[in-house]
């Protein structure tokens, strides 16, 4: 049996398609992504660009399986297919990073029809430090800074730094067998996390981390200046050790450390609420009338962290906006 058309999409196809529909249609362009847990944040990202000549569709590069990762995207119907009226949306995972040194990361960043996070997943946005207070004061209805959670995230940064670049030194040597990515995430862990206290645990993971990297500096002496060299690269890159965080496994980000700090944050937002409602009550009903008015108008606090859209203020998301214009440059000009 002969294959549908739609088996063949192509960006072709679809520029053939936008052609016979009338003039003041507006031009089609598909968007696949990853998996269905990244369609909310292509959409949210892409709406910012569309106007009366065109609109993007984000979807699923195949309707017949659940299979997720980039090369699903780029590989399993997709490829040269790719163009003007289809594109790919992908995490940037270390590929950003690696600079062309695997073939994956080669075509991320050499193809003008594939769009990268930049930062290491669409987690890392939602984890962006300085939209975190926010997403608390959505979660718990208390706009009460108990925490400085920029200089939190900031100070998280600056100690991870130094091994995370060993960690994609490592990548960049195909030798993940002596220091792979669940290593390097297992050093710059958090552990309990207390409210009053927020920098003990940071004093915990740096005794980790400078252990570590005292011995990946005796063992691989020769490897120290490439090291530094790095780190000039990485900043060209707009990796800092302020902004490491952004570029640490998205997963590791949210649930090892946004998540760490934001838990004990919100649970205590909470009780601050509680207590008032219970101090202001006249009346036992009124109290209870009170809380569960209180208790349905709030949310948990990575479902927040899901939906906002502060990270569009980031100076890592100007990149990909940046891509973004000039693509919608080109298909204008031609």
């Amino acid at each position: 049996m002969g294959k549908r058309l739609s088996d063949n999409l192509s960006s072709l196809y679809i520029g053939a398609a936008n052609r016979l529909k009338p003039k003041k249609a507006k031009r089609r362009i598909i968007a696949y992504v990853e998996s269905y847990d990244d369609v909310s944040f292509w959409r949210s990202v892409f709406a910012d660009f569309e106007d009366e000549n065109h609109y993007f569709e984000v979807m699923l590069p195949s309707k017949k399986s659940l299979c997720k990762g980039k090369k699903s995207v780029l590989m399993n119907q997709l490829g040269s297919r790719l163009g003007q009226n289809m594109v790919a949306c992908v995490d940037s995972d270390y590929d950003y990073l690696l600079q062309g040194v695997t073939s994956t990361s080669r075509q991320i960043n050499n193809s003008r029809y594939v769009f990268q996070t930049y930062a290491y997943a669409i987690e890392n946005y939602q984890c962006y430090a300085e939209s975190l207070h926010d997403a608390c004061v959505m979660a718990t209805l208390n706009d009460h800074k108990l925490i400085d959670l920029v200089g939190f995230m900031t100070l998280y940064s600056q100690i991870a730094y130094p091994l995370f670049i060993w960690s994609v030194w490592f990548y960049r040597q195909h030798n993940l067998n002596e220091f792979s990515l669940f290593d390097f995430c297992s050093f710059v862990r958090l552990d309990h996390v207390s409210v009053r206290q927020p920098e003990q645990c940071l004093l915990a993971m740096d005794k980790r981390v400078k252990r570590k990297l005292a011995e990946l500096e005796k063992k691989h002496t020769d490897a120290l200046d490439e090291i530094e060299f790095m780190k000039a690269e990485f900043s060209y890159l707009g990796v800092t050790p302020e902004n490491t965080y952004m570029f640490i496994q998205g997963h590791h980000i949210m649930e090892s450390v946004a998540m760490k700090i934001l838990t004990p944050v919100c649970n205590a937002l909470r009780r601050e609420r509680e207590e008032e409602i219970k101090r202001l009550a006249e009346h036992h009903t009124q109290f209870r009338n009170e809380l569960t008015c209180y208790e349905r108008s709030i949310l948990p606090v990575d479902v927040v962290l899901r939906k906002q859209t502060g990270f569009k203020e980031s100076p890592v998301y100007k990149k990909l906006e940046k891509d973004i214009v000039e693509f919608l440059k080109r298909i204008r000009q031609s």
